[in-house]
């Protein structure tokens, strides 16, 4: 069974999961920010096939997330990119309701903290203009300025839809 592209979709999230979207993927990125660098240590640290490891440490390249480095003794190692290091968010985003909503508070199996200090680094939060946090519930999605004409079609007919009674 192949799995659905989404090149032809107007969308970041759908985007960005023609990238990222599979767990495999997105745990070897999780295992590149904790300092992890060679085939072989993926594959232990993850317990992963080697066919499904090289074809996303190939695709994670390919998208420019990993760059392959070959040493002159013929060893390659893998390095996040500027574009895999942002990616830290959305692993962060995952962990936290992961630590939330499976595990409970207090009760997380990993926590990160800073570098330098060894503090706890605070959760992630939605921010409204003025700083302050916000829940999810208070926000909604509107086009972009360069969004289709699809998609500006579609969000006017979700706000003529929400000022109809029920």
């Amino acid at each position: 069974m192949s799995r659905r592209r989404f090149e032809d979709m107007d969308c970041s999230v759908a985007q960005t999961l023609d990238v990222v979207g599979d767990w495999w993927t997105l745990l070897v990125v999780r295992e590149a920010t904790f300092g992890t660098r060679r085939f072989c240590d993926f594959e232990r640290n993850l317990g992963i096939a080697k066919n499904i490891l090289a074809d996303r440490l190939r695709k994670l390249v390919d998208h420019e997330v990993l760059d392959r480095e070959e040493a002159p003794d013929g060893r390659v190692t893998y390095r996040l990119t500027e574009r895999g290091r942002d990616l830290s968010t959305v692993l962060v985003a995952l962990r936290e309701w992961g630590d939330k909503w499976v595990y409970g508070r207090g009760n997380e199996p990993i926590v990160l903290v800073e570098r330098e200090s060894g503090r706890r680094v605070k959760g992630l939060a939605l921010l409204g203009a003025d700083g302050q946090p916000i829940d999810g519930g208070r926000v909604v999605a509107r086009p972009g300025r360069h969004a289709p004409d699809s998609v500006r079609r579609r969000f006017r007919r979700r706000v003529a839809d929400s000022t109809r009674p029920v």
